[in-house]
């Protein structure tokens, strides 16, 4: 006994200090202010090349860039490792408040294999990201639709395809001058300054110069500090092809800004379709009033007829027409086959449920800062793991009123059917990845930590939750069950199961499709996605359509004397995850320029992922509302 003691205690123990090492190296320092004094030397980082066309990130240096003296790694959280940055030191580094003028960085002869790297970057559009003081670097652009209206884009792209006046062969060009711009909040009192913005105007330029490469004395014709010459435009650009040679330079010029450093996000993450959102909102709200009156005519109207009714000494004549949910108490609460699937399925579900609600409640009190990358992902993911205490408490409760005796087994069920599935799938994704030397892919020291938090942290935790659940007395059904099932009658085509469960389906998706555009731009297009607001209010109309839907359902289902309605009703809300993935598959032909298959196959494996989650989630809110809906109307009623 004193063993076991002292092992759940070591268990303990250890699992807190994996959680202390998670909140501690897991952390990007940067959302404390960092002040600046003039002079002070400003180091830029570089992270992944990223395209919205492939999706597959790769390292910076996987191209032949100017190399610092000795490459750094960032420390990386665990979500930053997930979504594939790999931050690293630059060869950039200004002074503050210290403008520079054609500053030569390095200078690259290409050859054959390092060409074409460039070619393919630039044929698929990648772009170059870049970060100072926790700022990523981006490009400012004006709206054509609007004046004075700035739209930021993130990192600059590697370069561009063109063509030279009166030729029609088409070549590709280099961005191999950078002119930043640093903006700075300087406090007047103290002199110091804060950084507040990092921008960059990249052009493609062929450097020339006089005499023999020298990299500390050679002067540039074609931007020289002394002589006052910069570059405004590209109008020669510098070519790629084997053998030719690039010159690197940049400028860096400093802009006083009225925008303080508590502020400084707030470019990024400006709104400039916030009416959309407020529109999704109220076409949601729509959804959920239309089905609230249903609900509320159902319970007032309805049952409180017909309970009335039951409870009154009938007539043999009533008795006779007596039709309707009440002929039905008798195998209204007999076991589903598969019970024990429903019990694995309902448990993850609530461990879903408990992940994301405490998720968008740190996020919509501003716990995750997005200069704190990979937060997000690292916090859904320690919750994910702390949240198998409830997964196992309520598998384990829901068997036990099954009659299900071998907890155990139903136990480590839980613990493995959904995360294995995902696992797999990942792990596939992860191969083909890896197989294309992407920076995406998730090293093995990585995947080696899931599998601990999974199995060292996750499974212990719901046998925990299972053995607690099992040790309460197992729920009592309101009413008794009889021994021989009745038989079903032949229900109208609109009863039928399948039809029913596609029907229900459409309102919950319906009520988030908006939200979703929005979530799977930021995903899919490398935007910045902050309106957890929003996605707050969404999320609580998801719960109250999908338990909605799922009552009105179950009752037709009920008074039509059907009584199987317990895998029904998860698989009732649980459908509109397939109305998502269709709604993934039609955002990937209408909205993204994705061409390679590799690219296809990561996007549709990974919106497999979300869609089997999305059900999960959905068929457990909608599986509880009828659970808690049908005991609420047979404990209401006297049975003889």
């Amino acid at each position: 006994m004193a063993r076991g003691h002292l092992a759940l205690h070591r268990w303990i123990c250890l699992s807190l200090l994996l959680f202390v090492h998670a909140a501690h190296c897991f952390y990007l320092p940067g959302v404390a202010p960092q002040d600046f004094q003039n002079g002070n030397d400003l180091k830029v980082k570089v992270n992944k090349l990223t395209s919205t066309k492939t999706q597959l990130p790769y390292s910076y240096y996987s191209l032949p860039y100017c190399l610092p003296e000795k490459i750094v790694d960032s420390a990386e959280n665990l979500g930053e490792v997930l979504r594939g940055d790999r931050i690293e030191n630059s060869p950039y580094v200004f002074q503050m408040r210290e403008p520079q003028v054609c500053n030569i960085v390095c200078r690259q002869t290409l050859n054959a294999k390092t060409a074409k790297g460039f070619k393919e970057k630039i044929d698929d559009e990648y772009r170059v990201n870049m970060i100072l003081d926790n700022l990523p670097l981006v490009v400012p652009l004006r709206r054509p639709d609007q004046e004075n209206s700035i739209v930021y884009q993130h990192g600059f792209r590697v370069g561009l395809r063109g063509q030279y006046v009166g030729s029609k062969e088409e070549k590709h060009f280099i961005h191999n001058h950078l002119a930043f711009t640093v903006k700075f909040h300087k406090d007047p009192m103290t002199e110091l300054s804060r950084i507040v913005g990092f921008e960059v105007k990249p052009f493609s330029v062929k450097h020339e110069y006089d005499g023999q490469w020298n990299e500390k004395s050679t002067h540039l014709k074609t931007c020289d500090p002394q002589a006052k010459r910069t570059v405004i435009n590209s109008e020669s650009p510098q070519e790629v092809e084997d053998k030719k040679e690039i010159i690197f330079t940049y400028d860096v010029e400093f802009q006083e800004s009225d925008v303080k450093w508590a502020s400084r996000w707030d470019t990024y993450l400006l709104m400039a379709d916030d009416q959309i959102h407020w529109f999704s909102i109220v076409n949601s709200l729509m959804i959920v009033l239309f089905l609230s009156g249903m609900v509320a005519m159902i319970m007032l109207r309805t049952l409180y007829r017909d309970i009335s009714k039951y409870n009154q000494l009938e007539t043999q004549e009533e008795a006779q027409e007596e039709t309707g949910w009440k002929l039905v108490h008798g195998d209204v609460f007999r076991p589903p086959s598969n019970s024990d699937l429903l019990c694995i399925y309902v448990g993850t579900g609530v461990q879903f449920f408990g992940m994301i609600l405490v998720t968008m409640i740190f996020a919509v009190l501003g716990f995750l800062s997005p200069s704190n990358r990979g937060g997000l992902m690292t916090a859904m993911l320690v919750l994910w793991v702390f949240m198998g205490i409830f997964a196992g408490y309520s598998s384990s409760r829901l068997y036990k009123m099954f009659k299900g005796t071998e907890w155990k087994k139903i136990t480590l069920k839980t613990a493995v059917t959904f995360p294995a599935t995902v696992f797999t799938v990942f792990f596939i994704l992860n191969a083909i990845i890896w197989g294309q030397k992407s920076s995406g892919a998730v090293p093995f020291g990585t995947m080696f930590a899931l599998v601990f938090l999974w199995f060292g942290i996750s499974v212990p935790l719901i046998f925990v939750g299972s053995y607690v659940g099992f040790r309460k007395p197992a729920i009592e059904d309101p009413v008794k069950t009889n021994k021989i099932p009745r038989q079903i009658p032949e229900q109208a085509w609109y009863m039928n199961p399948a039809f029913s469960i596609l029907i229900g389906g459409i309102l919950p998706f319906g009520a988030v499709f908006i939200e979703l555009f929005f979530i799977l731009t930021s995903i899919w297009l490398q935007q910045f996605y902050y309106i957890f607001g929003f996605l707050f209010i969404v999320f609580v109309i998801l719960i109250v359509t999908c338990a909605e839907i799922t009552i009105v359902l179950c009752y037709f289902q009920l008074c039509s004397e059907d009584y199987l309605w317990w895998w029904r009703s998860y698989l009732t809300s649980g459908s509109s995850a397939l109305y998502l993935f269709l709604y993934a598959a039609f955002y990937f032909f209408t909205k993204l320029e994705i061409t390679k298959p590799v690219s296809g196959i990561l996007y549709f494996g990974y919106m497999l992922i979300v869609s089997y989650a999305f059900f999960v989630l959905t068929g457990t809110i909608g599986f509880y509302a009828c659970f808690w809906f049908t005991r609420l109307i047979y404990s209401s009623v006297k049975i003889d």
